[in-house]
């Protein structure tokens, strides 16, 4: 387990699924463009900055080249971590072919599974969500195929042009991938990732289940004690997490660069 002293005067912030670079990056800059105001307004009082995965509607690295665009969000992670801010990234379904360019070129911590850390004194459950639970079957078979080493050598044999272009088709298309069950609520019996956070917290006790992936913004109780979180999205709701050290809370980030209680 990960531990986290948090010192006085600073919080733990929360983000997830701001798929940039969709529908097109035209589209995607005015979301841009909020998203590094919103950085920018969280930098003296963050100490930690989760990143909870999906910041690109599709993302790959070659050996010599990863996609054109997002600078200017780059750009400004890197600024809050020159600034002492902590980032850690969790890799989701749409940016899964991550390799290091995150760790060496931004110098922050990349996870591609599930952990669990200890943030003053309360246990959390952090992960972007994709594949947890007893349903996600369709994205599950998806994955293995996508992770798989044959896969992935073949399609870092494509020319990066066609293989974006093909890449971001599909990422906008595919349902098993970007499904339209996305944008709605099932049911506190039939969410995968509501279920699976009942689950784990009957083996061992946690305070907080913390996901993006579903780009529902919602808190509720899975035991006793613990807080099932679904951080939102960057796409249409524009959520996010903080935690002070004694309660999370979610907040909107309005256009005007205001802040309110979700």
């Amino acid at each position: 387990m990960k531990s986290i002293s948090l010192s006085p005067s600073k919080k733990i912030y929360f983000a997830s699924d701001q798929h940039f670079g969709s529908p097109s990056p035209k589209e995607s800059k005015p979301r841009e463009n909020r998203f590094i105001l919103w950085l920018e307004k969280i930098k003296k009082e963050a100490q930690v900055l989760f990143l909870m995965g999906d910041l690109f509607d599709f993302w790959h690295e070659w050996n010599y080249v990863v996609p054109k665009g997002y600078i200017r969000v780059l750009g400004k992670i890197a600024e809050l971590k020159d600034a002492g801010v902590e980032i850690i990234f969790f890799v989701g379904n749409h940016d899964l072919w991550m390799r290091n360019y995150f760790q060496e070129e931004l110098g922050i911590s990349v996870y591609f599974e599930k952990q669990i850390f200890s943030i003053a004194d309360k246990k959390f459950l952090l992960a972007h969500g994709d594949g947890l639970g007893p349903r996600d079957t369709g994205y599950k078979r998806m994955k293995k195929l996508f992770t798989h080493p044959l896969a992935q050598w073949a399609f870092r044999w494509l020319h990066p042009d066609l293989a974006m272009k093909m890449a971001l088709y599909f990422s906008r298309k595919n349902k098993l991938i970007s499904g339209e069950e996305d944008k709605r609520f099932l049911g506190a019996d039939k969410e995968h990732l509501i279920l699976y956070s009942r689950y784990k917290n009957n083996k061992e006790n946690f305070d907080y289940f913390v996901f993006g992936h579903r780009h529902l913004p919602m808190i509720l109780s899975v035991g006793e004690n613990a807080k099932y979180i679904n951080l939102g999205d960057w796409v249409s709701h524009f959520t996010y997490g903080v935690f002070d050290g004694n309660s999370f809370s979610l907040q909107v980030f309005e256009e005007n660069g205001n802040s309110a209680i979700f």
